[in-house]
């Protein structure tokens, strides 16, 4: 008959496991296990089989052996998980990717009942339609206040109700209601609180941004990285161009308002001595690249004749004739 360990023997094991596991991997998921059963934990495991390992244990013990890993390696790194454990939590060490790993903890979620007593993680909402049950029952929609009628000899309820919100105790009729109705509103599994990686901690929502949104928060820095550079006229590579930019405004506004000039200039001022050719250069652009511009010019010049022609047509008659 095999002899059972120790106490001692068993923290001695669970020290030993976690301090080889610490040294193998560098990626670390701190996960919430409230309401996780054993049955639901070893599937969760048998899914992550392969790259990844589950460790639970007391957050004293984890943090005592975390405490003299780190002092024995010397890498202080280690540290950065003691004010995580909080609460009832586990560690997920693995190689994969961090992303994958959250996903595939979140596909081994389960329903479950609203029991009397516990706090509500998520709202809670009755949904309108036939409950199908007997009027005999409307005594629990009157206790909630929820508004039924009686439809074809069943209660069917008239209009949406929040039964139970966030952070409420789910109460004896709420749990009756919803266990004669079937819903099981609330789920649970393992939750991702935290993230390690080689000493550093993130939030899990993270692993949720996109190429799109890195993209998108990298221009907004760049956009007031630039604003910022202008304001104060400190040069950056991002500010540089609308630098040059407004100091070539500047010194064409100088010597437009001055005797001084270079080619740009010379430009600039002789569209100024004859506004007309702002017009001329407007309609000669567009020809050169499609070529109608002269023949819509040329339609314009007819109708002008021809509106000309009319009006010296009528001159040349009385009214009364």
């Amino acid at each position: 008959m095999a002899v059972k360990p120790t106490k001692a023997q068993k923290k001695i094991a669970y020290d030993a496991k976690l301090c080889r596991l610490l040294d193998n991997y560098t990626q670390i998921l701190v996960v919430a296990a409230d309401n996780v059963g054993s049955n639901q934990l070893q599937s969760i495991r048998h899914g992550l089989r392969g790259d990844s390992v589950i460790l639970m244990g007391k957050n004293t013990m984890m943090k005592r052996s975390i405490k003299i890993h780190a002092k024995t390696t010397g890498n202080k790194l280690f540290l950065n998980l003691i004010p995580l454990l909080r609460g009832n939590v586990g560690l997920i060490f693995t190689k994969g990717d961090v992303k994958d790993v959250k996903e595939v903890v979140a596909k081994y979620r389960v329903g479950a009942p609203a029991r009397v007593g516990l706090i509500a993680p998520i709202d809670v909402v009755v949904p309108p339609g036939n409950t199908g049950l007997d009027p005999s029952q409307t005594s629990f929609f009157q206790v909630l206040n929820i508004p039924t009628k009686i439809n074809k000899g069943t209660v069917e309820i008239v209009t949406p109700v929040e039964l139970i919100k966030k952070g409420e105790k789910v109460g004896s009729s709420e749990a009756a209601l919803l266990s004669k109705l079937a819903i099981r509103p609330f789920s649970y599994g393992l939750a991702v609180v935290s993230v390690y990686e080689n000493g550093s901690v993130f939030s899990p929502e993270i692993l949720d941004l996109t190429d799109d949104d890195i993209i998108g928060m990298f221009a907004t820095g760049v956009t007031i990285l630039t604003s910022l550079s202008l304001a104060i006229s400190f040069p950056t590579i991002a500010a540089a161009p609308h630098m040059f930019v407004n100091s070539y405004k500047n010194v064409l506004a100088a010597a437009v308002a001055t005797n001084y000039s270079f080619p740009e200039a010379d430009k600039v001022k002789e569209y100024l001595k004859d506004p007309k050719k702002f017009a001329v250069a407007a309609v000669t652009a567009p020809a050169a690249g499609t070529g109608t511009a002269p023949a819509a010019a040329s339609k314009v010049e007819e109708k002008k004749e021809e509106s000309a022609e009319e009006s010296d047509d009528d001159m040349g008659f009385s009214l009364f004739e």
